[in-house]
Formats: structure tokens, sequence, C-alpha cells
């Protein structure tokens, strides 16, 4: 049974840093890509980046590019998203997703956690 854990939200003021994780359990971790989105009250999800299955390609939202950061680590069975310099606009709660397409439509993924929730304050 596949399942994915995040953590490591919180509050943060404007300007501090945050690192999310996802532990991946239940299958082979390279096998496959890996996502984050994320959804704010009253909004569709979005996405907000991804990583391929061999850690080589990522690509990242243009409102998060050069403040955000995804990662993976094969040997703890774990994808990380780094966030740097956040905005109250950043507050949502945040998803990682494991699938076999990498895309930036939220229908490639097959798997999801349940969540972590990020709140910037101003």
């Amino acid at each position: 049974q596949v399942q994915l854990v995040e953590s490591g939200g919180g509050l943060v003021q404007a300007g501090g840093s945050l690192r999310l994780s996802c532990a991946a359990s239940g299958y082979t971790f390279r096998r496959f890509n890996m996502g984050w989105f994320r959804q704010a009250p009253g909004k569709e999800r979005e996405f907000v980046a991804y990583i391929s299955a061999n850690g080589v390609s990522a690509y990242y939202t243009d409102s998060v590019r050069g403040r955000f950061t995804i990662s993976r680590d094969g040997a703890k069975n774990t994808a990380y998203l780094q966030m740097s310099s956040l905005k109250p606009e950043d507050t949502a709660v945040y998803y990682c997703s494991a699938g076999g397409v990498l895309t930036t439509r939220s229908s490639g993924y097959d798997y999801w956690g349940q969540g972590t929730q990020v709140t910037v304050s101003s």
C-alpha cells in the first residue's frame, strides 16, 4: 500500500524558511516522479514543483522559482521542498504526490499525501 506522509509545515513570518518532507512507503521510491502542490482557502489546488524519478529534472511554477527547491533522497525514500523568502501568498495546504508522468497537472499523479499546513504571517 502506497503511503505519502508530509511533515514540516507550520507558522512562519514573511521572509522566513521552512522545509517540507514527504516520506514515501509501499513502493519502489525511485520509480516515480514526485510533485508538490498547494491549495489555499477558496482556491483550486495548484502545481508548485516536480522532480523526476532519477532526480535529474526539476521544474517550478513561476511564483516560487528561485525561492523553493525540490529534492529527493533515495536512501531515505523522502522528497523535500525547501522554501525560502516565504510570502503571505504562499499560505496554503501543501501536498506531495507521486506518479509516472512528469507533469504540472495533478491528474498525472497517482498517489497523494494528506497535506501539511503552511501559514506565512505578514
